[in-house]
């Protein structure tokens, strides 16, 4: 029974062939593609609006040279949003619950952000690494220490998203199947444990929204410092 718990965080595969692919590729069928016309459905309107006002949030804090990178976080947070959402979905499977897809997209973000604070202002990016009026005994461990949590930055970013995701989806299976055990021997307790359930399962989509708000926030601020 414990190790059932975690089988729905193992990427599904079939003839040998691992299908994480296929489900990253799917969400992006979903989406409205924009038409020629004057004036377009709601849905479509409501997608605009909505990627306009995520991009012009994002965009806010960050000079010309940042804006460069609206396509490449706007489309990050629509696929991360996306993929954490239908990942709620029963009988369907989560590729932002591997830790090893998550690094794959924060460590390459993040260390492009890191390039090119040290391409077009290397002076400043190397000075984050020690803050002014430092005591000069304290220069090496700060040095240090300023190092290790740079190199830290997309650990963090990978570890936040896969355990907020895995600790909710857990929750999710560990309370459905108590309801279910308690149907037959304790219905009103049942009964209060659905409710819970439904509850944590609305708790779950915000989780899934503001992990991917959070993932991108923290790599436009990566690209605030370097820019």
């Amino acid at each position: 029974m414990n190790l059932s718990f975690f089988d729905q965080f193992m990427s599904p595969t079939m003839l040998g062939i691992p299908l994480i692919l296929l489900a990253m590729t799917i969400p992006w069928l979903l989406y409205v593609s924009p038409t020629d016309r004057w004036l377009n459905n709601r849905l479509t309107t409501l997608q605009t609006w909505f990627l306009a006002t995520f991009t012009k949030q994002l965009m806010l804090p960050l000079n010309i040279k940042g804006h460069k990178w609206a396509l490449s976080l706007t489309s990050l947070m629509v696929f991360l949003i996306t993929m954490n959402l239908l990942g709620l979905l029963p009988y369907t499977f989560t590729p932002t619950t591997q830790l090893s897809l998550n690094l794959g997209l924060a460590v390459p973000f993040w260390l492009a952000t890191v390039l090119i604070g040290l391409r077009n202002q290397p002076t400043a990016a190397l000075g984050h690494l020690l803050p002014e009026g430092t005591p000069t005994l304290l220069i090496p461990i700060l040095i240090i220490i300023e190092t290790i949590s740079l190199f830290i930055r997309p650990l963090a970013l990978g570890v936040r998203l896969t355990a907020n995701l895995t600790a909710g989806h857990l929750l999710i299976q560990l309370i459905s199947t108590a309801v279910f055990v308690l149907m037959p021997m304790m219905p009103t307790t049942a009964i209060i444990t659905a409710i819970v359930l439904f509850l944590l399962t609305l708790l779950e989509i915000a989780v899934a929204m503001i992990q991917a708000y959070v993932f991108v926030l923290l790599l436009s601020l990566y690209l605030q410092e370097n820019t």
